[in-house]
């Protein structure tokens, strides 16, 4: 029964060393533990108060890069529809240049064409007037190769001068 129930002297003295024991670890051993855990509690409050301020900051962030983003959007449209107004611009000037050349190539090939047509219509009088002096000559001579034929025709002419 001796193990089971301790005598008083051993209680008295456990109890001695606990109490000894207990001292220490509270002179030398608590105050650096509580020292650690307040520096480990700061160091962890200073943490979350880094997160928050980081989270607020990429909240800042992200809404400033939506802001930007939102802008770059709005000077893509503008340059989208500048530059499409400016090809459209381009387009129809082409258009009307083309209109313009067109017109002056029809308009210098009727002037062509007039010019030709005066020229050969003048060289078409030209050889009709030489096919017929060639062809009156032909019939003169052989009408006119007599000397009775050639009396005829002066008075032929003659007749016609009192006429007119």
């Amino acid at each position: 029964m001796d193990l089971i129930i301790p005598s008083g002297g051993l209680i008295f003295w456990q109890l001695l060393g606990f109490l000894a024991l207990l001292f220490i670890l509270i002179k030398f051993a608590w105050k650096p533990m509580l020292a650690s855990l307040a520096e480990r509690e700061s160091s962890i409050e200073e943490a979350l108060q880094s997160a928050e301020k980081a989270r607020n900051e990429m909240s800042n962030l992200k809404s400033e890069n939506e802001k930007l983003l939102q802008e770059a959007r709005k000077e893509r449209d503008v340059i989208l529809k500048k530059a499409h107004e400016a090809s459209a611009k381009m387009i129809e000037d082409a258009k009307t240049e083309a209109s313009k050349q067109g017109a002056q190539l029809i308009a210098n090939a009727k002037a062509v064409i007039e010019t030709e047509k005066k020229a050969a219509l003048s060289e078409v009088k030209n050889q009709v007037a030489l096919l017929t002096l060639e062809v009156t000559e032909k019939l003169l001579r052989k009408q006119l190769a007599e000397d009775k034929a050639q009396a005829a025709l002066v008075d032929q002419f003659i007749k016609d001068l009192k006429i007119n």
